[in-house]
């Protein structure tokens, strides 16, 4: 089933994944970008792709793999300016984000799959149910939104970051949207992992990436995704807020809700209560058959 692309191997990213010590591979797409991804789980079981928010890497699901890969083949990637995957120049747009998804599956020969996006993954999950349904079996949008608007604000983040000497401010500023105070003052570790991973960010990577959401509005297409949908929002998000996910959940037909009492990061701050209702939409009868 599977069409494996040059592999290389990550001994940092196999430390906290439970499922095989293969590390990351790569496939180079259309525009002569590679994307780093890795698989984990077995072969048999569906295909669940995971998609990052802007800012992290495939390692923001880290602690999500060991319960997955008892259900599902694990798909996740460094969406482009991220992590292990180039940092083209210039501005990125969702159609291309999109394509990039695209491209993977079919260079692993994956026709179909659960996608599983947060934040950023969540506008790439949306584009592939808009233009590409045939792909996708089941969707879940977390924590995301079909327009961040206006794009005053996105251009003028753009110029900041290009112009800080460092990642310092930028980290900071995301770490506060991220999480709760608490977790914040108390220094906890999985902070300071994110933290690091803000720092080690190439700033045309995320910049090229807050062009994607500063350029994207879906607010009128997402009424044509027809894929079964769970959205995922967090009651306390001050960047994606709970009032965004309910238009979302009535935009699209026969969408479900949940609202975890979480900031930006449900995953991380309200992991068992995401993985219950993760879990529960991908397993019903049929789906991935």
């Amino acid at each position: 089933m599977f069409a494996h692309a040059d592999t290389q191997s990550d001994p940092v990213a196999s430390k906290s994944v439970a499922s095989g010590d293969s590390g990351l591979s790569f496939i180079t797409i259309g525009d002569n970008t590679r994307i780093a991804y890795r698989l984990d789980g077995p072969d048999d079981k569906p295909v669940l792709v995971l998609s990052n928010s802007i800012g992290t890497t495939m390692r923001m699901w880290d602690r999500q793999i060991p319960e997955l890969t008892k259900h599902f083949r694990v798909l996740r990637y460094d969406t482009r300016g991220h992590g292990a995957s180039d940092v083209p120049a210039g501005a990125y747009s969702i159609g291309r984000l999109g394509r990039d998804v695209i491209e993977l599956l079919n260079k692993l020969e994956v026709e179909r799959a659960h996608f599983l996006g947060l934040s950023l993954g969540g506008f790439i999950g949306q584009w592939l149910g808009i233009h590409a349904p045939e792909r996708i079996d089941r969707l879940i949008l977390s924590n995301t939104a079909p327009y961040l608007g206006p794009a005053e604000q996105w251009d003028e983040a753009i110029s900041s970051i290009l112009q800080a000497e460092d990642m310092q401010e930028t980290a900071n500023m995301f770490l506060h949207n991220w999480f709760p105070a608490q977790m914040l003052e108390n220094g906890t570790p999985v902070v300071e992992e994110f933290r690091s991973t803000l720092l080690a960010m190439n700033p045309e990577g995320l910049a090229g990436n807050f062009a994607v959401v500063r350029d994207t509005d879906m607010r009128r297409t997402i009424t044509l995704i027809d894929r079964p949908t769970l959205i995922i929002a967090g009651e306390h998000d001050t960047v994606t807020a709970a009032s965004y996910s309910e238009a979302m959940a009535t935009a699209i037909p026969n969408a479900q809700i949940l609202v975890l009492p979480a900031v930006h990061l449900s995953n991380i701050e309200r992991p068992a209560e995401f993985m219950k209702a993760v879990l529960e939409f991908l397993q019903v009868p049929g789906a991935g058959a």
